[in-house]
Formats: C-alpha cells, structure tokens, sequence
C-alpha cells in the first residue's frame, strides 16, 4: 500500500526515476531494422558474399559496424572487412534512401521525459554521421545533451559507452538507466551496475534480455514511458 502510494505521488508530479536516461537508437527509438537488413543483403552482394537472413543480421544490429561485419561473416581479413563496410555505408546513403521512422509514441515521450527534468543521451553502435543524418531527419537532435558512437568509443558490450557519457555528464550509474532493444545493451550496463530495460519491439529475442535481469522489460514506447514516469 505504501509503494502505492509513492508511485501514485511520483506520477502526478511526473518525478522520473531516473536523473540520467541514456537510449540505444536503432531498434529502440528508430524503427531500422529493416532498412539495416536490406543494405547489410546488398553489400555481401556487391562484394560476393553469402547473403545473410534477416535473423543473422539482427543479431549483430548494435554492435558497431566493422566489428559487426567481421562477426557476422566469420572472417578476420581486414580489407574484404572495410569492402564490406563501405559497400554498407554506400547502399545506407545512396541505394536505400527512405528515412527510416521513429517508433510510433517516440516524440511524446522524449518531451515528457526532459518536461520532467531528465537529463537524455543516445548510446549506438551507429557512427557519428549516421546519428547526425538521424537527428536531422527526426529532428530530435535537440532533446539530448549528450551521445557516444562508434566513432567515439569502445564497441558494445564494453561499457566505455556509458562511462564517458556518466563522466560528461556529472551522474553516477546509480542515477542512471540503459535502454536498449539488445543484448549488447543489457550487457555493457550489467557490466557497471546500472539499471537497464530491455525493449521487445527490436532484434534480439526476449528470452535473451530476460536472462541479463532487466528492471524491466516493455512491449511498447508507451510502456517504456509509463515504466520511466509512470
């Protein structure tokens, strides 16, 4: 009854339980799956490969590309490596040029959640530009005070991610939660002791996020809202 009523109290006043909300970007608040299946298909074509099925592929969506493109063809030559990178990257920018969507709710959510006094950043596997070309597209940009890519750090699973986002930031990992729609994101925050909710509507199997004990586990932006603010 008290936790009632402590939860009741914090969603009128819209007290989020978090200071520091840090998101994954593909698969948690874009809807790329798709887009980023088709254009990993079209450069293992242009350079000779075995087409991998929309499963493989999903299952290394988060890592960051090079490091996911030698993982998911199982190959260590670092020249066909960056062939294969830059065949994605052509195919992303040129061959597919439909911007992909925010999930639907995303945008509400994101205004609720700064209304409320948190403090937003993006963690992504994506490269720089990529999350500036997203930022421009959404215009969403202007909700986050900071990001980490992999242009900037260490791949996922590593925490190198959060560590440098809590150090410019000014919070601890206590006041801190990772959100993502992978196992690379419940894993990299597992690593530091941050609370972390796991998203569904991604890649990677539910089964597989349940087994690195979320705070949560949610079908929908609408449940991740209510599961930040109640």
């Amino acid at each position: 009854m008290k936790t009632d009523k402590i939860n009741k109290t914090r969603a009128e006043q819209r007290i989020p339980r978090y200071k520091l909300v840090i998101f994954d970007w593909d698969g948690t608040l874009m809807d790329s799956a798709d887009k980023i299946v088709n254009c990993m298909q079209f450069a293992a074509k242009q350079c000779d490969m075995p087409i991998p099925t929309y499963e493989e592929v999903g299952h290394i969506i988060g890592i960051s590309l090079k490091p996911a493109i030698m993982q998911l063809f199982a190959i260590s030559d670092e020249a066909l490596a960056e062939r294969l990178v830059q065949a994605y990257k052509d195919a992303f920018v040129a061959q597919d040029t439909n911007p992909c969507p925010l999930f639907e709710g995303v945008v509400h959510m994101l205004e609720r959640l700064k209304a409320a006094g948190c403090t937003l950043a993006v963690a992504t596997g994506k490269a720089r530009r990529g999350l500036d070309r997203a930022w421009a597209q959404t215009e969403t940009g202007v909700f986050f005070s900071g990001s980490r890519t992999a242009d900037d750090a260490t791949s996922k699973p590593s925490p190198d991610m959060l560590l440098q986002l809590l150090d410019e930031l000014g919070f601890s990992s206590d006041e801190a939660v990772m959100i993502g729609d992978t196992t690379y994101d419940m894993q990299m925050a597992k690593a530091i002791g941050m609370d972390r909710i796991g998203v569904s509507y991604g890649v990677h199997a539910q089964v597989h996020l349940e087994a690195l004990a979320p705070v949560a586990l949610v079908h929908s932006v609408k449940e991740l809202e209510h599961a930040l603010l109640g």
